[in-house]
C-alpha cells in the first residue's frame, strides 16, 4: 500500500534564505537588503549611494551565494522537529529551485541540520516537476508546502488534487508575499510549524474522505 506524501520546498519553508543573505551582502558587499514590498528586485541598494542593485548583479550575488555560503543558512523555528516528525509516518522529499549541480550542496546541508530527505532540483514552476514526482511515488495523498504563491497555481494548474500550504517561515518576507490562499490557489496559509504541522498531519492521515 502506497504511503503519503510531503513534498516540502527549502529556503523559508525549513531553512532561513533571506535573513543569512543579507546579513552576507552586509558584510561583504556593502548592499543594505530590505523588503518594503514583494518586489525582490528594489530590496537591495548599495550602502555608498543608495542605488539599486542592478538585476544582472542580484544574479551574480544571489548565485555567489548558494556556491559559497549555503553554510550560513540556518533552520526555520519547528522546521527540523515538523518535517522528521512527518516523516515516521510518510515519504518526504524536497523540491528546491536550484540548478541541478547544487543538489548534493542542499542535501547535506538539510542533513548537517537533521533533515535527511531526497532532492529534486527545478528551474521555474513547480507543477511540472511535482507531477513527474506524485508519478514516481503513486502516494495514497500528498501534500505541496511552499513560501512562493506562484508555485502553488503552477501545481493546482497541474496536479489539482494535491493539498497545497503556503508557508514562509521568515518575517522578513512573509507580510510582502502576496497569499496563495487569498488567491484560491493554496487550500491554507500557515507561517509557522507550530501550527503547520497538525494541519499537515491532518490533510495526509485525517478523516477527509468523501
Amino acid at each position: 500500500m502506497s504511503r503519503p506524501l510531503v513534498i516540502s520546498d527549502c529556503d523559508e519553508v525549513l531553512l532561513h534564505m533571506v535573513s543569512p543573505y543579507k546579513d552576507w551582502l552586509a558584510e561583504y558587499h556593502g548592499i543594505d537588503f530590505s523588503m518594503t514590498d514583494n518586489d525582490f528586485s528594489k530590496a537591495m541598494r548599495h550602502r555608498a549611494d543608495g542605488s539599486l542593485v542592478e538585476p544582472r548583479e542580484i544574479w551574480r550575488l544571489l548565485n555567489l551565494f548558494f556556491d559559497g555560503e549555503m553554510h550560513r543558512q540556518f533552520p526555520i523555528a519547528g522546521a527540523v522537529e515538523g518535517i522528521n516528525t512527518l516523516a515516521r509516518d510518510a515519504d518526504v522529499v524536497i523540491l528546491t529551485n536550484l540548478n541541478d549541480d547544487r543538489r548534493e550542496a542542499r542535501a547535506k546541508q538539510l542533513l548537517d541540520v537533521g533533515i535527511n530527505a531526497r532532492v529534486f532540483t527545478n528551474t521555474g514552476p513547480k507543477g511540472p516537476a511535482l507531477k513527474a514526482i506524485i508519478e514516481e511515488y503513486r502516494p495514497s495523498r500528498a501534500v505541496f508546502i511552499d513560501d512562493l504563491p506562484q508555485h502553488h497555481g503552477s501545481v493546482m494548474e497541474i496536479v489539482p488534487h494535491v493539498s497545497r500550504l503556503h508557508l514562509c517561515g521568515e518575517p522578513m518576507l512573509a507580510p510582502h508575499i502576496d497569499c496563495a490562499l487569498k488567491a484560491g490557489h493554496a487550500h491554507a496559509r500557515i507561517d509557522d510549524w507550530t501550527n503547520a504541522l497538525p494541519w499537515i498531519q491532518r490533510e495526509l492521515h485525517g478523516e477527509n474522505d468523501d
